[in-house]
């Protein structure tokens, strides 16, 4: 299902009214990836600010199975939409933002919130190591830049904790592990759709996996600010959840490390290759991974 739906897309000739969608003016072929879950009443508002911009890049919603008009209010507004038949969480909509990238030829792509808590303006700053060879990741961090609204004692403690803990093991000084605003480089990109992405909270231990695979890391000063409307799904229950799958995925992924290292090299080989991933490899076989860790 999630397959047909990702066909729907590609199929899809809805582009951009201020760009035509196939036009990429930039050095880096990008592509901006909107994960969305129910955000009716702040998805028009963050296309808006995205288009503002006229920025050299394409634009892609990808609705998460939401019961509200997400997907039509994206494009109305004229964004490109994937739909995903049902709720698959957080981490399966980027994968499917990811393999759309892939299958397409992007260069590079963004990761934004869907609840306008990442400002767009810091774009370009993202992209740029990536265009200079510096980062195949670019984590935009609030405490290099500015994090406009109360962030929870618990939640704040949470995030020294795991920063301390990437820092340990990437052995560089990573500030915001927990961000999700991203620039991502094309090598990368298939190596996320290729079953290393985790479904729901891709944070401090995909960074250590990204490190014991060979990838680059570089933190961007970003200002993250309140949801427009509605609430966070970091509730209390959630919360408690993500602590501790956080660190028994972080323990999982210092098990994993001859594995990623053999499997970076074996994989990838040279990551200037563009041919590492066939299209319709990644096609037969990322969206039913996706689904089948989503249950």
């Amino acid at each position: 299902m999630l397959s047909r739906s990702l066909l729907a897309a590609q199929r899809s000739k809805q582009a951009n009214p201020l760009r035509p969608f196939d036009l990429n003016r930039g050095n880096m072929k990008t592509l901006l990836i909107v994960p969305a879950h129910n955000e009716a009443e702040n998805i028009g508002g963050v296309i808006s600010e995205i288009t503002s911009l006229n920025l050299p890049a394409d634009l892609l919603v990808v609705d998460d199975g939401s019961s509200d008009e997400t997907a039509a209010l994206a494009e109305r507004r004229g964004a490109r939409v994937a739909r995903l038949p049902f709720n698959l969480g957080y981490g399966a909509a980027v994968q499917t933002g990811l393999l759309y990238a892939v299958l397409h030829g992007y260069d590079a792509c963004v990761l934004i919130d869907g609840d306008g808590q990442h400002d767009p303006s810091h774009i370009s700053e993202l992209l740029a190591p990536l265009e200079r060879g510096e980062a195949d990741l670019a984590l935009g961090s609030r405490f290099l830049g500015r994090a406009d609204y109360s962030i929870p004692l618990g939640r704040r403690l949470g995030m020294i904790v795991f920063s301390k803990l990437v820092s340990l093991f990437t052995h560089q000084h990573i500030t915001d592990p927990t961000s999700g605003f991203q620039a991502i480089g094309g090598s990368l990109m298939k190596f996320f759709v290729n079953d290393n992405y985790p479904y729901d909270f891709p944070d401090a231990d995909t960074l250590i996996r990204l490190y014991f695979a060979g990838f680059k890391i570089k933190e961007i000063p970003v200002t993250i600010r309140p949801r427009l409307h509605g609430e966070s799904m970091h509730g209390p229950a959630r919360s408690l959840y993500y602590v501790y799958k956080m660190f028994f995925s972080i323990f999982i992924a210092l098990t994993q490390r001859r594995m990623l290292i053999q499997e970076e090299t074996n994989a990838f080989g040279d990551k200037s290759d563009d041919g590492a991933i066939e299209p319709n490899s990644a096609a037969d076989n990322s969206p039913t991974r996706a689904a089948k860790t989503a249950r």
